[in-house]
């Protein structure tokens, strides 16, 4: 078995995780956010990232059913209003959905997941069962890509903007929020794996679960780079432009 980590190694042997798989090194995203798609690869992007961002607060509803303290259905509850929004009109969904709008989608087409590439359904579904079914304190841990989101928005959006005219700081709005949001919600995931992770068995299993999300990401980008990019073949009832 191996050894039990301080609560500080363990981080460090979570933001490893992270410095090895999180999928800002896909060749998917260093076309992305180079500028070296095509709107129609990007507009492929958008479309299947959509049924992710929809299957968030699924999950999260998920996990708040099995939280039995007070204190800590309070704080995740705020990542479902974060992606729903308080009232229609807001949210992150809102907000990724203004960009599938200014990419020529229609919000009916979109909201169906019409199009979807069956990889991008299978990887996003499975993570749905993940947070669902695994005890909490990996259920919990599978959340902690978000340690490295804000780096990779900040290349995404500075990219996009310097280098595609069909979208604008408007319709990428949805990262912004993000910004601030994800940090939080990394803090207080964070802080919760290192307190609750008290046997080797428990880091190993926390770990495992990071591993397993970055796989999530990393799979959704496996299935663009193969329907759109090369060789550029998308399933049977994918969107194809």
């Amino acid at each position: 078995m191996n050894a039990l980590m301080t609560p500080d190694e363990l981080e460090a042997a979570l933001r490893a995780v992270g410095a090895a798989r999180y999928h800002d090194k896909h060749p998917f995203h260093v076309l992305l956010h180079g500028g070296k798609l095509t709107v129609d690869q990007v507009r492929a992007w958008a479309l299947n990232r959509y049924y992710y961002q929809s299957r968030i607060p699924l999950k999260d509803a998920a996990l708040l059913a099995r939280l039995e303290d007070p204190a800590l259905r309070r704080a995740w509850r705020q990542r479902i209003v974060d992606h729903d929004g308080e009232h229609e009109g807001d949210g992150g969904i809102e907000r990724w959905l203004r960009l599938t709008d200014a990419l020529g989608f229609g919000r009916d087409e979109v909201a169906a997941g019409r199009g979807v590439l069956p990889a991008t359904r299978f990887a996003v579904d499975a993570y749905v069962r993940f947070v669902a079914e695994k005890p909490l304190l990996e259920a919990i841990a599978s959340s902690l890509t978000e340690m490295f989101a804000p780096g990779i928005i900040a290349n995404r959006v500075a990219g996009m903007l310097a280098n595609y005219d069909f979208v604008s700081k408007e319709a990428l709005a949805y990262f912004d929020k993000r910004l601030t949001q994800a940090p939080r919600d990394a803090d207080f995931a964070l802080d919760y794996v290192k307190r609750n992770a008290r046997r080797p068995d428990q880091q190993q299993a926390v770990i495992a679960a990071l591993t397993f999300k970055c796989d999530v990401l990393w799979a959704q980008l496996d299935a663009l780079y193969l329907a759109y990019v090369a060789p550029g073949l998308p399933a049977p009832g994918a969107w194809t432009p």
